[in-house]
């Protein structure tokens, strides 16, 4: 049976731009040069190396790279002189276009004597240059033994538990503590506060363990401790285990059963929920706010045994605070974000993000307001922290209509005192001796 008319055209078609591409492909390949080809897989092949036994540290390879570009750039033009030849502008061209990675340039001398000992300088530094980056081959394809100094321990481990967010999640629960209706218990304030900072490292050191391929990527996370290979994962999973038993242990059996659930629920939440979602769904901004609203609520029920509106409102009062301050964070690391692979709003949803800003700025005035209804706080408390609510509503607003990285910025480091000062409006205006709703404490 006869082909059609159609079906010999598409042949031909077919096989004349697969017979173009296989001629390219072979112009391409002659014409390249092989040092090139060869320099560049293996520096491919130690990359890989070095991305899998030293964890991802990229130091290396951009250096070794940008000496690779520094070589291919034109040299400039020698000046005229007696003893230099003038090269030609072939030979400069030339020269530019072909990539020699151990051999040092060579200058063109006029004395036959010269030019016979530069060449034999030449050849021995290839030999020993060729000799070195063997050895360092080898060496980078070889497990290498981490070394530890005892005195660099504490400081290596404070930063692998983020001794800042740890003390900012301490704080918040102590002022969850003082805030609540009866006396001050001084035993029981410490050990809560004390299982709530050893929760807090053993999450934040679990945290950056499964975080270890993506932090290497963003230039505000590359410089943590297992990134840079200061200290090993069995080390980190080892010290996260010796924090996390021991805090969930004190604040179950030292405090109550309510605050230990509370923390190790905590715990949970931020290890296996948030932490893959910052690579799945924006929803991570939410369940990273419920993780910092809960410690208020554990210095509560701490002090209280039992939960109450105090501990949702306190609780209320840090989820919405995180609002502003994270999303005004993330909009100036929007690239690092996205370098590292992290879904955020500012990257994905950036006109939610300034919206929910603005929205949660908004929302502490309306939860400053409920204090009093609540009787926890006197009605001196609304109105004296009205200011600094209206003030960091402002911020939200500016960062919202603006959207640029100064009103971010501003945003950011005004969430920074906010809280803490708004905390101590708190504590000022507490009314003493009452419970939730004008009952004393049972």
């Amino acid at each position: 049976m006869a082909a059609s008319p159609h079906t010999l055209s598409s042949r031909l078609l077919t096989g004349w731009v697969g017979g173009c591409v296989w001629y390219l492909e072979r112009r391409a390949g002659q014409e390249s040069p092989h040092k090139f080809m060869r320099l560049f897989r293996s520096v491919n092949k130690q990359w890989i190396t070095f991305q899998h036994f030293n964890f991802l540290k990229r130091m290396y390879v951009t250096q070794l790279n940008r000496s690779l570009h520094q070589q291919v750039k034109p040299k400039p033009e020698p000046l005229a002189s007696s003893f230099l030849e003038k090269t030609s502008s072939s030979q400069t061209k030339a020269e530019i276009y072909q990539m020699r990675s151990l051999s040092p340039p060579s200058l063109p001398l006029s004395r036959k004597s010269n030019e016979k000992g530069l060449t034999e300088l030449g050849s021995a530094s290839i030999i020993k240059s060729s000799i070195e980056v063997g050895n360092e081959t080898r060496d980078e394809k070889q497990w290498k033994e981490m070394k530890l100094q005892l005195e660099n321990l504490p400081g290596i481990l404070a930063r692998l538990s983020k001794i800042k967010l740890t003390a900012l999640v301490v704080s918040t629960t102590s002022a969850g503590f003082a805030l609540a209706p009866g006396p001050f218990d001084l035993p029981c304030f410490l050990l809560t506060f004390v299982g709530t900072g050893l929760a807090s490292c053993a999450a934040n050191c679990i945290n950056q363990f499964f975080e270890v391929p993506f932090d290497s990527n963003m230039n505000r996370t590359k410089n943590r401790p297992l990134v840079r290979g200061q200290i090993s994962p069995l080390l980190a999973v080892s010290f996260a285990t010796c924090c996390a038993v021991p805090g969930v242990a004190l604040l179950t059996w030292g405090v109550n059963p309510l605050t230990g659930a509370l923390g190790a629920f905590n715990i949970f939440l931020y290890t296996c929920c948030y932490t893959p979602l910052k690579r799945i769904s924006i929803a991570n901004t939410w369940v990273g706010a419920v993780v910092g609203a809960i410690p208020p609520v554990m210095g509560w029920t701490a002090a209280t045994g039992s939960l109450g509106a105090g501990a949702f409102l306190l609780g209320g009062i840090l989820y919405s605070w995180q609002f502003p301050h994270f999303n005004a964070l993330s909009w100036g690391l929007r690239e690092d974000y996205s370098r590292g692979g992290y879904c955020m709003m500012s990257v994905t949803h950036p006109a939610l993000c300034r919206r929910v800003a603005l929205r949660h700025c908004l929302a502490l005035i309306g939860l400053s307001t409920a204090a009093p209804l609540l009787d926890i706080t006197t009605w001196t408390f609304p109105i004296i922290s009205l200011p600094i609510n209206l003030y960091i509503s402002y911020l939200g607003f500016r960062f919202y209509t603006e959207a640029d990285r100064k009103s971010s910025r501003k945003l950011f480091f005004c969430s920074l005192w906010h809280l803490p000062l708004l905390l101590l409006l708190l504590l000022t205006c507490k009314q003493d001796g009452k419970g939730v709703r004008g009952e004393p404490r049972g």
